[in-house]
C-alpha cells in the first residue's frame, strides 16, 4: 500500500504565500514522478505542477513565475510554494504520485491520490 499525506493548505489574502506538503510512505521501489493539481468548484480538476524523477518541471501556465515545485527525494517528499496567491487559485489541492509499487518480483507502476488540502486565497 501507498500512502500520501497532503499538509499546507489554509486561508490567506490575495498577494499572500503558501506552502504545501506531500509525503509518501508505504511499499515504494522508486518514484517516478510527483505533483499538483487541483480543483474548484464546478471544474474540473488541472494539473498544478509536477516534478519528475530527473528533476524536471512541468506548470500550468496561470502558475508560472508564482509557484515552485521542489521534492526531497530521501524523503519521498514534494512541496509546492505559492507566492503571489490569488482568489482564482482557491480550490481544493491534491497531491498525486506515481510509483513502482507491489510484489517484490513483479513491481508495477501504480498512481495515487493525496486526500487533498483546502486553499482559499480571499480578495
Amino acid at each position: 500500500q501507498v500512502q500520501l499525506v497532503e499538509s499546507g493548505g489554509g486561508l490567506v489574502q490575495a498577494g499572500g504565500s503558501l506552502r504545501l506538503s506531500c509525503a509518501a510512505s508505504g511499499r515504494i521501489f522508486s518514484i517516478n514522478a510527483m505533483g499538483w493539481y487541483r480543483q474548484a468548484p464546478g471544474k474540473e480538476r488541472e494539473l498544478v505542477a509536477k516534478i519528475i524523477s530527473g528533476g524536471q518541471t512541468n506548470y500550468t501556465d496561470s502558475v508560472k513565475g508564482r509557484f515552485t515545485i521542489s521534492r526531497d527525494n530521501a524523503k519521498n517528499t514534494v512541496y509546492l510554494q505559492m507566492n503571489s496567491l490569488k482568489p482564482e487559485d482557491t480550490a481544493v489541492y491534491y497531491c498525486n504520485a506515481n510509483v513502482l509499487t507491489g510484489a517484490i518480483y513483479s513491481p508495477s507502476n501504480q498512481n495515487h491520490w493525496g486526500q487533498g488540502t483546502q486553499v482559499t486565497v480571499s480578495s
